[in-house]
């Protein structure tokens, strides 16, 4: 791994909500505030945190699935926010997503073959006299028969369907995939499978990943760095090691707390946090996890907390790190 080819830079992403009948007033959502993180050449780069914390939106605004309110997305010196239509268009086979729900992004019309093929011959990097032969060369990859190339979307389980959508992106042999929880609706032995083959992918393509999870288990498998997220706001950032062994914010170690442990005699730190995550279109004062925190003071209240490096490539927003 050389340099850093993804920098993102003071990331906003403001939601205009309309005003309805029940709350007379717009509301301006704020999903992620002020979010600052690299990736490097072949890395994995995990994003953890709870449902709403604005881990997808992230995902999403890195390969301009969304356009950002502030900040910058670099992808190789460029500016993805910054490129025509026209350019980004270009870009779009090296920059891959692979979506949450495997069936609803694919289309039930199309035979797998067909779906795979699309994108090739769309973007002009197959002929139809080669594109089958791609087609079949990325399905082995991926891990599905052959003879699975005429059949439709509904006749596959779910962890098929998962590598089908792996192979969709895989197939534009991209720099850079965005993983939105590509395991959180499969079984656990699937689970294991598809971040096998992220893994494999990496080591044949030196591939680099967003993998976007709620599960600290599962991208301590496959990630060598972690951002913890929380109400759009990125409260410590390390590599899997000191995130595991040292965790700093009480947020972080919460998540870990919560981590089932297969061993029944070995017992986790119970980290208690109090009330539910609080509305993002009026988030807290302050801290935005001080009304949770166990640790919590008046300052925590009053002022936000400065992201700061701790130790060697460890950072953390906590006035008590």
């Amino acid at each position: 791994m050389s340099t850093s080819f993804i920098e993102v830079k003071n990331l906003e992403k403001v939601y205009a909500a309309k005003a309805s009948f029940l709350n007379r007033k717009p509301e301006r959502v704020i999903a992620v505030d002020n979010v600052s993180f690299s990736i490097k050449r072949g890395e994995a780069f995990g994003l953890v945190g709870e449902s709403g914390s604005g881990k997808s939106t992230i995902g999403k605004s890195l390969l301009r699935l969304h356009e950002i309110t502030a900040g910058s997305v670099t992808y190789k010196d460029q500016d993805i926010h910054e490129l025509s239509k026209k350019d980004m268009r270009r870009l779009r086979p090296k920059l891959q997503f692979v979506f949450q729900d495997p069936f609803s992004s694919l289309n039930p019309r199309l035979r797998i073959g067909e779906a795979l093929a699309e994108p090739l011959l769309d973007h002009g990097l197959a002929t139809k006299e080669t594109v089958r032969e791609k087609v079949l060369s990325v399905m082995e990859l991926c891990g599905l028969p052959h003879y699975h190339i005429d059949k439709f979307p509904h006749e596959f389980s779910g962890g098929q369907r998962q590598r089908i959508g792996i192979a969709r992106a895989v197939i534009m042999d991209p720099e850079f995939i965005v993983a939105d929880e590509p395991v959180s609706a499969l079984d656990v032995s699937i689970q294991a499978q598809i971040i096998n083959l992220f893994q494999e992918l990496q080591e044949k393509k030196n591939m680099a990943y967003l993998f976007i999870s709620h599960d600290l288990s599962v991208v301590e498998h496959l990630c060598t760095r972690i951002g913890v997220l929380y109400l759009g706001t990125m409260m410590e950032l390390g590599s899997r090691d000191q995130l595991y062994q040292n965790p700093l914010h009480p947020y972080t170690r919460a998540l870990l707390a919560a981590v089932p442990v297969p061993d029944p005699k070995r017992r986790r730190e119970h980290v208690p946090l109090k009330g539910d995550v609080p509305n993002p279109a009026d988030p807290p004062s302050g801290c935005k996890f001080h009304t949770r925190c166990p640790l919590a003071t008046e300052a925590c209240a009053a002022e936000v907390p400065a992201f700061r490096e701790v130790e060697p490539r460890h950072y953390v927003a906590c006035h008590f790190a």
